[in-house]
């Protein structure tokens, strides 16, 4: 009788062991999914903010970035209320509403980011918009900005000027 008690006693030890390898198991599963979705819905906050900022500065009379990020939810350029965004997200993979600010050259905001300094689990696959991204080190790398696109100043008679190391533009095919 008495090996048939050390017997259970292992046995119930074993079983206890497994289930406790199965609950680490299924605790890291967990962890690296809700790392996933917090990383898709930086990945669409942070491109929500920046479509905000560019909305924001191609909707005044002249184009300006915004002064500071509460400019996309009421902009102060118009007499009547203009909301770029409905309200600020906080950062999901802090959960705070502090967020790194992107200076534009005229001090304004041109992007946000977000503070975490942990690594990333998505390395590769992003949207085209988003290929900066790939390889980065961190969250705070991923940087959601809005560029404006370089106007050509006028040449001489008011026509664009010509960039020299640009390729020249394509004439179209003879007419036969």
């Amino acid at each position: 009788m008495r090996g048939a008690a050390g017997f259970t006693y292992l046995a119930v030890l074993f079983v206890v062991a497994i289930m406790g390898v199965g609950l680490a198991l299924t605790g890291e599963v967990w962890y690296t999914a809700a790392r996933r979705e917090k990383e898709a819905e930086l990945l669409f906050i942070g491109n929500q903010y920046r479509k905000a900022i560019e909305r924001f500065y191609r909707g005044g009379p002249a184009p300006q970035y915004p002064r500071n990020i509460e400019d996309l939810l009421k902009d102060p350029r118009r007499p009547t209320p203009e909301r770029y965004l409905r309200r600020l997200y906080p950062d999901p993979m802090s959960g705070k509403s502090d967020w790194g600010i992107v200076k534009a050259p005229d001090g304004g905001v041109m992007g946000v980011y977000s503070l975490s300094q942990e690594q990333p689990l998505k390395s590769a696959g992003f949207l085209p918009r988003d290929q900066a991204f790939a390889g980065t080190a961190q969250y705070a790398d991923w940087k959601f900005v809005y560029s404006a696109p370089v106007q050509a100043a006028p040449g001489p008679g008011g026509s664009p000027a010509v960039n020299p190391g640009a390729n020249p533009p394509a004439s179209p095919p003879p007419v036969r």
